[in-house]
């Protein structure tokens, strides 16, 4: 016999998962008051790594029914929803998703919206890839030096290759230049570099 589940997620202390409950009972789903697993847990964690959903996942069963009011209550991208979803389905788990129209996500027509779904993520992340890379290209090409800023000033790092010269110690030139000992040796380093060629 089929048992139903509900997964009801939020980001914040101060939000709670009552609304998503009482969204799954006016979609027309009785869910167990012990069935209904909430958490507080941001949604950029994967759901494999959130607590309540692993123990979730070893209470559920082969033909159990777990509803979920919107498809990122599951995952954290289209992708790691994509991969619960199909754990789920070689389970036997059927999902339900109520911002889909209730569509089982594990019959033909969920995994053609799953399928949509995936492919609009990877057409999203291209994009953002092709972004980035133009602007970096364009940021070259106007002569902007890309990535941190240096530690150290070209004036400051003169002075402390003075300092070290003169016997100061890496840890106190860190101190007084209020950074790390790593960017006091990358600047000895640069300099060494310089000198070589």
């Amino acid at each position: 016999m089929s048992r139903t589940f509900a997964y009801c997620r939020v980001s914040t202390a101060d939000q709670v998962t009552e609304n998503q409950v009482q969204e799954i009972a006016a979609a027309g789903f009785t869910v167990d008051k012990m069935r209904i697993v909430a958490e507080t847990i941001s949604g950029s964690v994967a759901a494999s790594e959130r607590p309540q959903f692993a123990k979730l996942l070893d209470r559920l069963e082969s033909d159990d029914v777990l509803i979920v009011t919107k498809l990122d209550r599951l995952g954290r991208n289209a992708m790691d929803v994509r991969q619960t979803v199909e754990r789920l389905a070689k389970i036997g788990i059927r999902v339900h998703c109520l911002a889909l129209g209730g569509v089982d996500l594990c019959s033909a027509a969920g995994r053609l919206t799953m399928g949509v779904i995936a492919a609009v993520a990877e057409f999203e992340r291209d994009l953002l890839i092709e972004r980035t890379q133009a602007g970096l290209a364009r940021a070259r090409t106007q002569g902007k030096k890309l990535g941190r800023r240096p530690a150290l000033t070209p004036a400051e790092q003169g002075e402390a290759l003075q300092k070290l010269a003169a016997g100061i110690t890496i840890a106190q030139l860190a101190r007084d230049y209020g950074t790390t000992r790593q960017s006091i040796i990358r600047a000895r380093q640069r300099a060494t570099d310089e000198n070589a060629a």
